[in-house]
């Protein structure tokens, strides 16, 4: 008439369920701490039963199947959700039918970035040929309430958000609403027509959307941001074949994922700024904290409209997230919509249902908070900020479905052109295949601070195939951009398949890879590459067996 220990009537739903069990079970002990504390849930068996295990003939009456029951049943009890004992870690959820290595190889790997970058909760997901494969949250979204990170969790994707506008900006363009080289003032009479070095000048969408319009990033100093290009420019040309190229960061991209002049760190992770608090450049600038509401587009301009220009439209590379404030501007004239309900509205044509803007106000379920270093190392909640200044370049919120979604989007448009469907069912891609090869054909000029062996293109940073050697490093086409906010950190990248003309079957064909966390100054791109990488490896070898 013993039976099983409280605990387990506790874990298993219903502690009636527990008593009846413990009367199946003769014996009245329990097994020792030390092996409770190994049993999810922590429900311990009578020491009577761990005997009846080694020694089944000392129980009389003893039955094989009935103690090997409760055992299956005890060590098969999980652990609520944010059980303190194993550090707020859910239970591994088990790898998807094909992709189990990758899986485990990607997963350990996240951990070391989330450990070494000291970063509060981490969410990743991953899709293969259309279809999500893996997402998985690691630590907190809430660590004051020990809320765990999850698929759902909803976190900001920062300069990811750019890539979201120039989606918009295609449609319009594709639709014939909006010139590429049209001056803006044709949808934007309110920004006035600029002048540099005494020379009148022009600025289009086309130079907006790859960074090279000349409008300022947050530093309103001139002088230091040519300093800063230079140091760049001495960065480019190591003494050593083997020194690592440092990160560009005068050259106007914003630091979106780690301090300026660092050099990666196996190229992996980059946290804590270098060192607890201590943040990049960008992070101190007082325009990245803005606390002020704008109730439109219209009037975040009043921010940079009336200042000079750093160089002259199309010169030169110059990372600056209020050309896309402009760009959202120029997408609200075109369409004859409010940008905001705009982009909204698309968000619900690619059934990007988790998507949504950046409000303070709103209520939005599964949102996370956000965290930082202090100058002790401490970690603390991150400050205040509005980011109604910059829905376009750095202002929405996401869930890594959502942004899987939206990159199988991109890549079924880009790839729908080469597949042949002898039934001529296959149904057109948001965009032309066109559209996306324009959107990823790397632009003159232009520069990637977080992939050395990227160029920008039209709101994406884009690696060519290329392999200068025989037996030597193969480099694959890919597009990626990545994100960083007060308090966050984001990436998302899409490797194609290299498809032959006339392929069969059906598109997406492909890798994607989303990496979203609530760490500012965090870099993930490398890491998104590898994840990748690990995952197309398992797909090439499940298509060679």
């Amino acid at each position: 008439m013993a039976g099983l220990c409280r605990s387990l009537g506790r874990a298993l739903p219903g502690r009636s369920l527990g008593r009846s069990l413990g009367r199946a079970v003769p014996g009245r002990a329990v097994l020792c701490r030390s092996q409770c504390r190994a049993l999810p849930g922590r429900a311990v068996l009578c020491r009577s039963l761990c005997r009846a295990a080694a020694r089944p003939g000392r129980v009389p009456g003893s039955r094989p199947w009935g103690w090997g029951l409760a055992l299956g049943l005890a060590v098969g009890v999980r652990p609520q959700a944010g059980d303190e004992a194993d550090g707020g870690r859910e239970e591994e959820p088990p790898p998807p039918r094909g992709f189990g290595a990758a899986v485990e190889r990607s997963r350990d790997l996240l951990r070391r970035v989330k450990d070494e970058a000291g970063i509060p909760g981490i969410i990743v997901g991953v899709s293969v040929d259309g279809k999500e494969v893996w997402s998985e949250g690691l630590g907190y979204a809430d660590v004051e309430n020990r809320v765990l990170c999850k698929p759902e969790t909803i976190m900001r994707i920062a300069s990811i958000s750019k890539c979201l506008t120039m989606m918009a900006v295609a449609k319009l363009w594709e639709e014939g609403k909006l010139d590429l080289d049209a001056p803006v003032q044709k949808y934007v009479p309110e920004f006035p027509e600029k002048v540099y070095e005494g020379e009148k000048v022009t600025i289009t969408t086309r130079l907006l959307v790859s960074h090279l319009s000349g409008i300022r990033h947050y530093e309103k100093d001139i002088a230091k941001v040519k300093e800063e290009k230079e140091k760049a420019n001495r960065a480019l040309k190591p003494t050593k074949p083997h020194q690592d190229k440092e990160q560009r960061e005068g050259k106007g991209i914003e630091k979106t994922d780690s301090a300026k002049a660092r050099k990666e760190h196996d190229g992996e992770t980059k946290g804590r700024n270098s060192k607890p608090g201590r943040r990049d450049k960008e992070l101190e600038l007082e325009e990245y904290y803005l606390k002020e509401k704008f109730e439109s587009v219209i009037e975040s301009l009043n921010i940079f409209k009336n200042d000079p220009l750093f160089f002259k439209p199309g010169s030169q590379f110059l990372y600056s997230t209020y050309g896309f404030t402009l760009l959202s501007a120029v997408v609200e004239r075109a369409s004859g919509q409010k940008f905001t309900d705009y982009m909204l509205k698309m968000f619900r044509d690619l059934d990007m249902l988790s998507t949504v803007l950046d409000d303070n106000e709103a209520m939005i379920y599964n949102r996370a908070r956000y965290y930082v270093y202090n100058k002790k190392g401490r970690l603390v909640n991150a400050p205040y900020v509005d980011n109604s200044y910059k829905w376009a370049g750095g202002g929405f919120l996401s869930s890594v479905g959502d942004l899987l979604k939206f990159g199988n989007a991109l890549l079924y448009s880009y790839q729908a052109g080469q597949f042949k469907s002898s039934a001529g069912k296959l149904l057109p891609g948001y965009l032309k295949p066109g559209t996306v090869s324009m959107m990823w054909t790397p632009v003159p000029k232009t520069e990637v601070s977080w992939d050395r062996d990227g160029k920008y293109a039209m709101a994406w940073a884009v690696v060519e195939k290329q392999q200068q050697c025989g037996c030597c490093r193969q480099q694959r086409h890919y597009a990626s951009h990545t994100g960083g906010a007060v308090g966050a950190s984001s990436v998302l990248l899409i490797l194609p398949e290299e498809l032959g003309p006339g392929a069969g079957g059906a598109p997406p064909r492909g890798v994607i890879v989303t990496i979203v966390c609530n760490m500012q100054s965090v870099s993930l791109n490398s890491t998104a590459l590898k994840i990748a990488r690990e995952f197309d490896k398992e797909k090439r070898a499940q298509g060679t067996d």
